[in-house]
């Protein structure tokens, strides 16, 4: 794992973005260098039509998912995607080529070699999605616990990081009762460095459902940090691996005492210039959208084509947040608030279209100019939900210590939440972004933001 700007990200990724922008620049390159002999080639011209191809290719493929950190997908819907990235690269390479003409050189065979680079990449990509970890890319986990939290661990990481490996679960001395399998269980007949060393463990994770007793060797788990192995808290795990803050193993004093959380007057103008003029621009941009969607919306349920409801807003304060009307006028005659669910009878027909295609949330670009939303951060709920929520969820004020956003690092990360349980989950994403935001993770939210929406994930 590499910390860039506060964020944490996987060198499996990194890695991958690599070599992806160096398989296209080769092979264009070499192409080129085939037909040198016969031809005259524009060395520089060629490396900059490559350059710039293999860097749109980066953007097509993330924002089609293909170095998202957690990857479900089966083979098919990886080949699926590859396709649509290979359609989509093809006028992608023939603007490039538009804007750059390359003199001397058969248009031909520059779009051939093009084609073939990009098609090469994407048939490796779509192998190595389907792939184990390579060797040298994984790391060797030992867990210090074999209790319930122990055990959460290893189901996290069998679905979702194939870079670690568990190689085992070391006993604590009051966990008589193993919820980890067996044989999983290591001997305990060595010290905790001696059994690390030998089996040459990266990464230690602490992971003790009960630390009273002398269950915790600070002695031992300080030995194995001064001979190079990585030594974490469970927090501090899930934190890195998945990009969130785990509920079940947070407790005040890590909030208090750890880094991150911090709020300074810079931070809060840099933020606020970014949403100006970003808020600005989309606004313009989607100025043609926003008026067929009002008219597609009043032609089929009438007016108001807008509506206003009360959210809770930075530091508990109420505000009206403004969206495209996506449901009948009657959705709540009752009065009752009700959580919005996977294919409600209530939305429109118009209003299912400009859900899954989050249209009916650009009104609120109105709301991030007025000062009340930010572009990213937790999204606003409403009061009702939220004094339930609040004595259900703990920490859940958290995410009120910084202003809601249009979109956030739990919406790309989770899908629709409609339950309880499931804005627990989405809360774990928030207090990771809470930590840990920063310019850089704003525009990599904006960036996922895109691909949500290309791929439709999440929409209710």
């Amino acid at each position: 794992m590499i910390k860039l700007f506060n964020h944490w990200i996987r060198w499996r990724p990194l890695l991958q973005m690599l070599f992806d922008f160096s398989f296209i620049i080769v092979g264009i390159v070499i192409a080129m260098m085939w037909v040198h002999s016969g031809l005259p080639v524009n060395h520089q011209q060629v490396l900059l039509f490559a350059i710039l191809l293999a860097a749109a290719m980066l953007v097509i493929n993330a924002w089609l998912g293909f170095y998202q950190r957690l990857n479900s997908r089966t083979p098919m819907e990886n080949r699926a995607r590859a396709v649509l990235s290979l359609y989509v690269a093809i006028p992608v390479a023939y603007g490039i080529y538009a804007l750059l003409p390359l003199t001397g050189v058969n248009r031909e065979f520059v779009e051939l070699s093009a084609m073939s680079a990009v098609f090469g990449m994407l048939v490796t990509r779509i192998t190595a999605a389907q792939s184990s970890a390579a060797g040298i890319l994984t790391r060797r986990i030992m867990v210090y616990g074999t209790g319930a939290r122990a055990l959460t661990i290893k189901q996290e990481l069998d679905k979702s990081d194939p870079s670690a490996e568990i190689i085992g679960f070391f006993p604590a001395p009051n966990e008589e009762h193993p919820a980890v399998p067996d044989d999983a269980v290591l001997p305990a007949d060595r010290s905790l460095l001696s059994t690390a060393q030998a089996m040459r463990v990266d990464e230690i994770v602490v992971a003790l459902t009960e630390r009273r007793g002398g269950a915790m060797p600070l002695r031992e788990l300080l030995d194995c940090k001064l001979q190079g192995i990585r030594v974490l808290d469970l927090a501090s795990h899930f934190e890195q691996t998945l990009g969130q803050i785990r509920l079940e193993s947070l407790y005040a004093g890590w909030l208090v005492f750890g880094e991150g959380f911090r709020q300074n007057a810079w931070r809060a103008f840099v933020k606020r210039a970014f949403d100006i003029v970003c808020a600005t621009a989309l606004l313009l941009l989607s100025l043609p959208v926003m008026l067929l969607t009002a008219l597609a919306i009043a032609s089929e349920n009438g007016l108001p084509v807008f509506y206003t409801q009360e959210r809770v807003g930075l530091n508990g304060r109420l505000f009206r947040v403004i969206k495209f009307r996506s449901m009948r006028r009657d959705a709540e005659k009752d009065g009752k608030p009700v959580w919005a669910s996977q294919h409600d009878d209530r939305v429109t027909r118009v209003g299912r279209i400009i859900r899954k295609l989050r249209i009916d949330e650009l009104p609120q670009l109105f709301n991030v100019l007025r000062g009340d939303m930010s572009l990213v951060g937790p999204r606003p709920e409403r009061p009702f939900f939220v004094d339930q929520l609040a004595q259900e969820i703990p920490f859940y004020a958290v995410r009120h210590s910084v202003k809601p956003g249009l979109t956030g690092w739990a919406q790309v990360r989770y899908h629709y939440g409609g339950t309880v349980e499931e804005a627990a989950e989405k809360l774990q994403y928030d207090l990771y972004y809470i930590k840990n935001h920063s310019l850089f993770l704003d525009l990599l939210v904006l960036f996922e933001t895109v691909g949500v929406v290309l791929t439709g994930k999440g929409a209710q």
